[in-house]
């Protein structure tokens, strides 16, 4: 098997020879190059394109978020940033994931080398996460006129749909690795009336309330990170808090969420699964869910529990997808009933829940 190659982009000869020391004992990596600033990697990469790039943000002469952003638009290639400055849930994070970076790892303003080390095994599972990605630029979509890996029973049982009849339709969404990007698209294309939409986005805790804050000052209709008890109304998305699962309740009609601690299911917390399992078993045919990008497996099997419940089930297509990896799951186990790239996603679940 080929190797992933690697260019190191960081100001520090301490941190890239760290980097380069970690990365190049996994067998399955190869360090192509190291650079001190975005000259000399753009320089670098005339002879040659690395398979992914690790890319500090604080650097000379040009800092990462502009090379990042110049380099998704002129050469799209997987960068995981590593930076001090990249707190979760900051702006340089949320700018880092909108402009195209695949995965962020943050590193402390002290004893940077001791952590890096220390962060090895997860520094590598990330340069090799972002090695199958396929960052692009992502089109925007038309306005609408109108542990051990456990499964979902870990969290919520499996039970039967009650009659639903009365209750309005919802919208579920499931995304992980480009499916902030993704999600900007889905839901800056939503009208003000939109179905009410409940979302988990695989992301760290305080990401994801910044994360909704940033989509609520964009997109027309009403976003929020969710609260335990949150009703699901029209012309409002609740996107699951980071390290929390996210349930979808009923009260009569009513619809709300349910956040709750547990443990990680498909080696997710919040999990897709989750919230397609209460979704199939809470909702039934009055659902309409949409499994976005995403690395692994996570709502696939929920995805497959909805379709039996009589929800109308839409996976992303490869080719508008960054890792094919939750969508591709979903359509081999049989949940999926439509496949449609991510433009066509808003509209199609806005017709189906109208």
């Amino acid at each position: 098997m080929r190797k992933i190659r690697v260019l190191i982009v960081d100001d520090s000869a301490v941190v890239r020879q760290t980097l380069e020391d970690i990365l190049s004992s996994d067998p399955q990596i190869e360090i192509m190059g190291t650079a001190i600033d975005p000259y000399v990697a753009a320089e670098r990469m005339k002879k040659e394109i690395p398979d992914v790039i690790t890319l500090d943000i604080e650097m000379p002469r040009m800092d990462g978020l502009t090379f990042l952003k110049k380099l998704m638009k002129q050469h799209p290639v997987p960068v995981v940033i590593c930076s001090s400055v990249a707190d979760k849930g900051t702006d340089n994070a949320l700018k880092a994931l909108e402009y195209g970076a695949v995965e962020i790892i943050t590193k402390p303003k002290v004893g940077t080398k001791k952590f890096l080390e220390e962060s090895s095994i997860r520094l590598i599972d990330k340069v090799k996460a972002a090695a199958m990605a396929r960052p692009k630029a992502i089109k925007k979509a038309p306005a609408i006129r109108v542990s051990p890996k456990l499964s979902a029973d870990a969290v919520i049982p499996k039970g039967t749909v009650k009659n639903l009849s009365a209750t309005e339709k919802i919208c579920l969404v499931g995304a992980s690795t480009g499916g902030t990007e993704a999600l900007k698209v889905f839901l800056e294309a939503q009208p003000v009336d939109c179905p009410p939409i409940a979302i988990v986005q695989h992301m760290p805790e305080h990401f994801t309330k910044a994360f909704a804050n940033r989509l609520n000052s964009i997109c027309q209709i009403n976003i929020k990170e969710a609260e335990d008890g949150d009703p699901v109304v029209r012309g409002q998305a609740l996107i699951a808090p980071g390290d929390k699962h996210m349930l979808l309740k009923r009260s009569g009609s009513r619809y709300y969420v349910e956040v709750k601690d547990g443990p990680l299911v498909s080696r997710h917390r919040p999990s897709v699964d989750v919230l397609f399992r209460s979704g199939a078993r809470y909702g039934g045919s009055n659902v309409v869910a949409a499994i976005m990008t995403g690395m692994g497996d996570d709502g696939a099997k929920g995805m497959k529990e909805l379709s039996e419940a009589g929800a109308y089930t839409i996976a992303q297509d490869e080719a508008s997808c960054v890792v094919f990896g939750m969508p591709q799951e979903a359509i081999k186990l049989g949940g999926a009933q439509k496949v449609l790239s991510l433009t066509r996603i808003a509209g199609e679940i806005v017709r189906a829940c109208g």
